[in-house]
């Protein structure tokens, strides 16, 4: 397992000391403000290098809402052979040639390396702190005294005696948890089209995953180190504004965000009929019977 997660650690750590060199001119080597920028830079990477894996959700979310109705009627027809059904409903996503599973890659696609920073800073914990990958033991050393509002990096809830740990990581655990909550629930809110909500699988789907997470962020966010916290909750952050472009530039067909877009397109077509550049004026009505005489041409003199 560990020459698996190997490459990792060195991916993971490589990052955090290029940036670390980068900003310790600026904030100081043993900063808590430079180990936790290489956190952030971290963050911004991975996330650039995930967008296709984004654009690919994106995607995958709009063809399974647009196949919401015909996922319908399947359930309907073999509600009593959950066998039959799964097999249909395969057939027409692979017809479509949609995946339902699309939606969670980026996730999927994170956790290798959210597991692999949590090694990486939970073996700054103790006396002898473990440099993996790129760390070097000076720049372990100084990795697990660097503080983030006055908590260690490296600390957890659990973990630590320490009051101010506890404080900030159950601010951090609130941060994460909320993000996670808002940007699922823009989603809902401005992102999926208006659909019959009974036996709706997508929509029930994006419910579960509401208060779910939350949850699950908020129970096993105590076992994780400060610095994953941070991690965790930047990436929250990044998601929320990258959905928040999409739904606004790109909304789905149909979803609220996309009737609101419709409408501003409208209004400013309108405005551009009634302002094409110069005023129209309107020609007063003929008296009946009086045919408007042509304008005579003026001759020109030779």
């Amino acid at each position: 397992m560990g020459s698996i997660l190997d490459p990792l650690y060195w991916v993971v750590s490589g990052v955090m000391v290029f940036m670390h060199k980068i900003a310790s001119p600026v904030f100081g080597e043993t900063s808590g403000v430079t180990w936790s920028l290489s956190i952030v830079a971290l963050v911004i990477l991975i996330r650039i290098l995930l967008i296709p894996l984004f654009v690919k959700q994106i995607k995958a979310q709009r063809a399974l809402t647009a196949l919401s109705p015909e996922m319908r009627k399947i359930q309907q027809k073999y509600k009593d052979d959950r066998q039959k059904q799964s097999e249909e409903l395969m057939k027409l996503y692979k017809e479509h040639k949609t995946n339902p599973l699309a939606s969670c890659f980026p996730i999927l696609a994170q956790a290798p390396i959210f597991f692999a920073l949590f090694t990486v800073l939970n073996g700054l914990q103790g006396a002898t702190p473990k440099a993996r990958g790129a760390l070097t033991p000076e720049l372990a050393q100084q990795a697990a005294q660097a503080e983030f509002f006055g908590a260690r990096i490296s600390e957890t809830f659990l973990g630590s005696n320490d009051l101010t740990v506890k404080l900030v990581t159950i601010a951090l655990i609130i941060v994460m948890s909320a993000t996670t909550f808002t940007t699922q629930r823009q989603l809902m809110v401005k992102g999926m089209p208006k659909l019959d909500t009974t036996n709706n699988m997508m929509l029930q789907q994006q419910k579960v995953m509401l208060y779910l997470f939350p949850i699950i962020f908020a129970v096993t966010g105590v076992n994780f180190p400060v610095g994953v916290l941070i991690y965790w909750s930047t990436t929250n952050f990044w998601t929320w504004g990258q959905q928040f472009y999409v739904i606004k530039r790109n909304p789905t067909p149909g979803s609220p965000a996309w009737e609101e877009l419709q409408k501003k397109k409208a209004a400013k077509g309108e405005l551009k009929e009634e302002q094409p550049g110069s005023v129209a004026t309107e020609e007063p009505e003929q008296p009946k019977g009086q045919r408007k005489q042509p304008k005579k041409k003026k001759k020109k003199n030779k």
